[in-house]
């Protein structure tokens, strides 16, 4: 259960904390090809991914998906479920054997109960979810594909050393198909984007690692 931390609803939380919260959590297990959850299901579950991946997506009355993310170990999904009432709005199926940290809202209700002093910290991490979500959206409103390509690669990112800033990588194998996905535009666009940003040496595909160079052009 070490990747709990991994989760924003829980950052800035204590050592003892996070024990207690791990205290109110189980764990569940999961072949390969397995639905964790599916789409219109109640909401009542935060899964964090412990080890294993799964895939997040959508799907008409006709069978057709549209993959909305890819997750792996540490990663994670449904945290705002434990605090509000609805319907999941995604499907959830693993792609390989899977294990998983589980909080059901039952649980989590029972754990601010006991230990107030928790709940303080998660509003502030939940204020903090918002912005970022208002600052998405706004990305998504005003920037054309370009922008929303590169800001997604940044934001997928990590530095390689202290030492440069500009130098970046993706640690994890991002296809072209799930970047459009993200994006909201067509995989033959975002093609000849990165197609274009490797022309430039600014980005190179090295050991299925998206790297970073250098500083994305502000405009294509």
């Amino acid at each position: 259960m070490k990747n709990l931390q991994s989760v924003p609803l829980f950052k800035n939380l204590a050592t003892d904390e996070l024990n207690h919260v791990l205290q109110y959590a189980v764990t569940r297990s999961h072949k390969k090809n397995s639905v964790v959850i599916s789409e219109g299901d109640d909401t009542d579950s935060l899964y964090v991914i412990e080890s294993g991946s799964v895939k997040v997506y959508l799907s008409d009355d006709n069978g057709k998906e549209v993959i909305i993310n890819t997750l792996e170990t540490g990663d994670y999904f449904g945290e705002l479920s434990i605090l509000t009432t609805g319907k999941r709005s995604a499907s959830v199926i693993t792609t390989s054997n899977s294990s998983f940290t589980v909080i059901y809202k039952r649980d989590f209700k029972e754990l601010l109960f006991n230990h107030p002093d928790i709940a303080y910290v998660l509003i502030e991490n939940l204020a903090d979810r918002v912005r970022d979500l208002t600052d998405n959206i706004k990305s998504l409103a005003l920037s054309d594909v370009y922008g929303r390509v590169t800001k997604t690669l940044m934001n997928l990112s990590e530095p390689l050393c202290k030492e440069s800033a500009e130098q970046r990588a993706i640690s994890k194998r991002l296809t072209q198909q799930e970047i459009a996905n993200r994006v909201g535009s067509s995989r033959e666009m975002v093609a000849r984007i990165l197609k274009d940003l490797t022309l430039g040496g600014y980005i190179e595909l090295k050991d299925k690692k998206i790297l970073i160079n250098k500083k994305l052009p502000e405009h294509y």
